[in-house]
């Protein structure tokens, strides 16, 4: 491919992009504008050559009325009122003056009346009647006609043969501007352009735009001499106007193409530019207004029946999606997770986009089905996507001209439809297909936009429109805007299902809530009331073994202390029991509490275990937290209880309590080189009932902890532990910093 010279840069290119052509300030010389006001006085006029002497004098300030033969007067007086803004030229009559005949066609402007004149030649139709049978043939040939491209070749076919040109294309825009011609009818006087492709630089968006606004242009001839609009035209729009002069660059191009007249007529599709009807004569040619008109009006009719085509097929395309679509919903309804719904059925959620591959990444998962790329190169594909502006659903057809590292995927997923499921985690469903190597013919070199003239000022159009073939690689077919409504859909099914399953589980969550409320109060009435039956058989088991112990056998004796133990240990787990429902139930009164003080009023009040092995403690330096005495000091009881049971083997028992600050919060620990645990059953530790050790080892109910993470969650805080068997055991508990 051959680059664009060093010295035609995109800023040159974009300033021909820029190029006012609505507003040309002349005219074509095969007729005469006059732009007057309201009153009908001429303000601006531009004659042509083949209208010289249809006035007289300098028209400039003077009445229409009075510079056009009598027999437009009553014409000219009725034009304020008859012209509506933005419908385009009419033609008004048929007018002969001294220089010749004109036909009379006028449109509104703004505030202004543009009124053109255009000479009419000798032998062509006198109105639209005459050219009638020749659209009412093609009117009938159309309902013969099935698909797009039997219409086209129609369209060709019925113009060049009611226009008498030597060339007419079938011209079809892709979704890039570029335009393929897709059918053509050729004379032979002039090359023929069937399949080849044209840039979207050859027709610059300001020129589409016009081509969507006014359907018809001609350009009689392309060595034609501008006549100017005086006194200054410079802002005259001619959007609509039948005379407009085109810009010089293009009146080269078309020299270039050896084509001396052209005559487009725009496709549609809806409000959108479709194509052109483009037509071509070697020599320069004025096509008869009246044709022209009859043309037009086959444009509108190739337009409708496009659209009808084009919606047809897109409706078709969408019935059999949603078909997919339907399914897909079934299989995703079916399973407790949506994700099994889709990875179960491959084949239907392939079919959705007509892709070779998909692959749904969820969690750090990728599960791949069809023909993908591989999973690192996928999860580097979702890790790009993360790092980009977050779009719901991200589509290219070449991965390679998004991302550096799509070429690598090219041989499997060149196309992508990439759509976010979760707004919160980097989880995506994700469609491929493979690159699609293919050879397009150009009308020309497509590189070659402009070339620089001798003096290396002015910029000229390509010379060259021979076949120029490129290789496309690293592009996939296509996705059709079928396919990517329907990826658009699921997306919304998904959402619905994910929000559906989610205010489940808060109804659920709420329902959890209360029973567990429920459970919690009869709990707490519960241990309350046996509390005192429990203390009233150990006092009775005492008694009875006080007064009638010297009775009692040595069975009887044993049998005594067993009941006065297990209703002991009965007891102490129902207080425990208390105590933890009462943490749900009590009100928080926080307070900045002396950690230290606590930590030393529980030492004393462990003396006593202290008395039977040796113990070194190390107290570091405390901070004091915002929380509720009450609580915080059953926290650091437990604690330190446990600390101490749980390092009594050894000798000595070394117990370390510390803390230090940290974002906020006071993180105070208590440390042992006690019995410790394996930190894979870490996440039981605070669970109630649990225990990492044998009863018969270490005595307990298997509240404690529980009481102790609940108390500290109930403050907004946190505890964790960390611990290795036979080499100790640390806790962790954060409060907020008083």
């Amino acid at each position: 491919m051959t680059e664009a010279p060093a010295a035609i840069t995109d800023l040159d290119l974009a300033a021909c992009e820029r190029e006012p052509i609505h507003v040309p300030g002349s005219i074509q010389p095969h007729g005469a504008l006059f732009v007057i006001d309201g009153a009908g006085v001429v303000r601006k006029a531009a004659i042509g050559a083949l209208a010289e002497g249809l006035v007289e004098g300098d028209p400039i300030g003077r009445d229409l009325a009075d510079l056009l033969p009598e027999e437009a007067r009553k014409t000219i007086a009725a034009l304020d009122s008859r012209l509506v803004a933005g419908r385009g030229p009419e033609h008004l009559c048929f007018l002969r003056t001294a220089a010749g005949a004109f036909h009379f066609v006028a449109h509104r402007s703004g505030n202004d009346i543009i009124v053109e004149l255009e000479r009419a030649l000798g032998d062509e139709p006198g109105s639209f009647d005459e050219v009638y049978p020749d659209v009412r043939a093609f009117l009938d040939a159309v309902q013969r006609t099935e698909g797009v491209q039997a219409l086209a070749e129609l369209a060709a076919r019925e113009v060049r043969r009611i226009t008498g040109l030597d060339r007419a294309l079938i011209y079809r825009f892709d979704a890039e501007w570029n335009g393929a011609v897709i059918a053509e009818d050729n004379g032979g006087r002039l090359p023929v352009y069937l399949d080849l492709r044209w840039p979207a630089s050859d027709i610059p968006a300001q020129a589409r735009e016009l081509y969507r606004i006014n359907r018809l242009r001609l350009i009689a001839d392309a060595d034609y001499e501008p006549a100017p609009i005086g006194p200054d035209g410079g802002d005259v729009d001619l959007t609509y106007s039948v005379l407009r002069s085109v810009s010089p660059v293009h009146l080269e191009y078309m020299r270039n193409m050896e084509t001396m007249a052209s005559m487009s007529i725009s496709l549609l599709s809806g409000d959108r530019l479709w194509g052109l009807i483009s037509c071509h004569h070697l020599d320069p040619v004025r096509v008869p207004y009246h044709v022209r008109a009859a043309c037009e009006f086959i444009g509108q009719v190739v337009s409708m029946q496009i659209a009808a085509h084009e919606a047809s097929a897109l409706a078709m395309r969408r019935d059999a999606l949603r078909g997919v679509h339907i399914r897909l919903l079934a299989h995703m309804a079916a399973e407790d997770h949506f994700i099994d719904g889709l990875l179960s059925h491959p084949n239907d959620l392939m079919a959705l986009t007509g892709a070779d591959g998909a692959a749904v990444v969820a969690g750090g998962r990728c599960t791949r089905l069809g023909e993908t790329p591989a999973e690192t190169d996928i999860l580097a594909l979702v890790e790009w996507l993360s790092g980009q502006d977050r779009e719901d659903v991200f589509v290219t057809d070449s991965l390679a001209a998004e991302w550096t590292g799509g070429e690598r995927m090219k041989d499997l997923g060149s196309g992508v439809i990439a759509m976010s499921i979760s707004q919160v985690h980097d989880s995506y469903l994700i469609w491929f297909r493979p690159e699609l190597v293919r050879t397009v013919s150009w009308g020309g070199d497509p590189a070659k936009r402009a070339e620089l003239g001798p003096d290396g000022l002015r910029l000229h159009p390509r010379k060259s429109f021979e076949i120029w073939q490129e290789t496309v690689q690293l592009h996939a077919r296509p996705w059709q805007e079928a396919e990517l409504d329907a990826s658009a859909e699921l997306r919304v099914a998904i959402v619905d299902i994910v929000l559906r399953r989610a205010e489940e589980m808060a109804a659920l969550s709420e329902r959890l809530a209360a029973i567990n409320k429920e459970l919690e109060a009869f709990s707490y009435s519960v241990s309350h009331d046996l509390r005192a039956p429990f203390r009233h058989i150990v006092g009775y088991a005492q008694l009875l073994k006080k007064f009638e112990g010297e009775r009692l056998s040595e069975r009887g004796d044993r049998y005594i202390e067993t009941i006065i133990e297990s209703a002991i240990s009965a007891g102490r787990l129902v207080d425990d029991l208390l105590s933890y429902s009462q943490m749900g139930r009590s009100t928080i009164t926080p307070v900045s509490i002396d950690v230290g003080a606590m930590i030393r009023e529980a030492q004393t009040n462990l003396t006593v275990e202290g008395e039977r092995h040796r113990i070194e403690w190390h107290v570091g330096d405390l901070m004091a937290v915002r929380a509720d005495p009450v609580m915080v000091r059953l926290v650091v009881q437990n604690l330190l209880e446990n600390a101490l049971k749980f390092s009594r083997e050894r000798e000595p028992a070394v117990i370390e309590v510390g803390a230090e600050v940290k974002e906020g919060d006071v993180i105070t620990w208590v440390r042992d080189n006690g019995a410790g645990f394996d930190m894979a059953y870490v996440d039981k530790l605070f669970g109630v009932f649990q225990r990492l050790h044998r009863e018969e080892e270490f005595e307990g109910t298997g509240i404690g902890l529980a009481n102790v993470k609940r108390i500290v969650e109930r403050h907004g805080g946190r505890v964790w532990a960390e611990g290795e068997p036979d080499r100790g055991a640390t806790f962790f508990f954060a409060l907020p910093a008083a």
